[in-house]
């Protein structure tokens, strides 16, 4: 896989979705959780997907359960917290997991072109953050405790 726009994920309502739907636009990718103490980021992504989304933003959310069990809920449920709690409009998409065996290919494409500390390629914990240009290359990886609204100057570079 050479880009971002190879990969195809499952909505939150389960129907495959081509990455290259979001071809020319600017995408921030996080795996998200309900029961997290970093969960209040969603506002934060809803935030940065509102003020940029007509200039080219998308914020996709790939719920994960790895972390300490964090995200148990159902689909509906997922999508029922997201939307009551935050406001999430941006596109959500089924659990997956980030790491292991059966990592998403989405993942371990993002894990493999931006690794972490130390050069590491596992996801720490929820709320990991992958920056990806206009041409599906990914640009940077972003720990959990980096806040979405501190990513302002990042997207605005490749917008």
């Amino acid at each position: 896989m050479s880009n971002i726009y190879d990969f195809t994920a499952n909505s939150l309502d389960g129907k495959p979705v081509s990455l290259r739907d979001y071809s020319g636009k600017v995408l921030l990718i996080v795996n998200t959780a309900s029961k997290c103490g970093f969960t209040p980021q969603y506002e934060g992504l809803e935030a940065l997907y509102q003020n940029y989304r007509e200039r080219g933003l998308a914020v996709l959310g790939f719920p994960c359960n790895q972390f300490g069990a964090q995200e148990p809920g159902t689909a509906d449920e997922i999508g029922s917290f997201c939307q009551k709690n935050y406001g999430v409009s941006f596109p959500l998409f089924e659990k997956i997991d980030v790491n292991g065996d059966a990592a998403h290919p989405l993942y371990r494409w993002l894990k493999s072109s931006a690794k972490g500390l130390l050069g590491s390629e596992a996801i720490k914990w929820n709320f990991t953050k992958f920056l990806v240009d206009r041409q599906g290359n990914v640009i940077d990886r972003f720990a959990p405790t980096t806040k979405p609204e501190d990513l302002k100057s990042n997207v605005e570079a490749l917008l």
